[in-house]
């Protein structure tokens, strides 16, 4: 199972907080779009499922241009809603929301605003989604397109079995893969993490990211 984030959104590109807000792919996201399909050219998908939020619909779109396969959309793989950050700058939350910032930064995975999504939802549905997905498709080859956070709560299970390594997990680049196998009886290894090797220095986003050196 490949596990993919999406392409750049104008979220990503104006600093805020998007989760659950619906957005674009942006003009680099669509370049990095070309890489990723190119990526996934020669792999011999069986399956492809996408969160329904469109900036994640058009990344799992991107790998389909060489794969004749239908597309499932899994609500399950949507991105926190973070209540009252949504939209909001990542520059002026600490000082909006400090205690809430805190947590965000130093302790993630109790992250739990008013209004949003705990953290550790997110956890539990996408340990759920993840898990029946594979089941779904015994012996296949999956791509699964989905969020930053939503990524990283599931890859801190595989590399410590609980939400509790969020913080070593990192954040993953745009479009950005991870390798999952799992064997028989449904156990998962994580192969590889984050991996943007597709992208040219010039399409990534992270490297010009203010605000994800300050939310490690």
């Amino acid at each position: 199972m490949y596990l993919i984030r999406h392409a750049e959104a104008q979220g990503n590109l104006d600093e805020t907080f998007q989760g659950m807000i619906d957005r674009d792919v942006t003009p680099r996201g669509e370049q990095q779009l070309a890489c990723l399909a190119q990526r996934f050219r020669e792999i011999p998908l069986t399956a492809i499922y996408t969160s329904p939020l469109r900036r994640a619909r058009a990344t799992a779109q991107a790998i389909l241009r060489f794969h004749a396969l239908p597309l499932h959309e899994e609500p399950e793989l949507r991105e926190i809603h973070a209540g009252p950050w949504e939209g909001e700058k990542w520059a002026v939350l600490p000082q909006k929301y400090p205690e809430d910032y805190r947590i965000w930064t130093q302790d993630m995975p109790r992250f739990a605003i008013e209004g949003g999504e705990p953290m550790t939802q997110v956890y539990d549905r996408m340990r759920r989604c993840i898990t029946r997905i594979a089941a779904e498709n015994p012996g296949g080859t999956v791509a699964v397109v989905s969020h930053g956070c939503a990524l990283r709560t599931y890859l801190s299970y595989l590399m410590c079995g609980s939400i509790e390594g969020m913080r070593d997990v990192g954040w993953s680049d745009n479009t950005a893969v991870s390798l999952v196998e799992f064997d028989d009886a449904g156990r998962e290894s994580l192969r590889w993490r984050n991996d943007a090797s597709h992208l040219p220095p010039s399409l990534s986003t992270l490297a010009g990211s203010e605000w994800c050196k300050h939310s490690k």
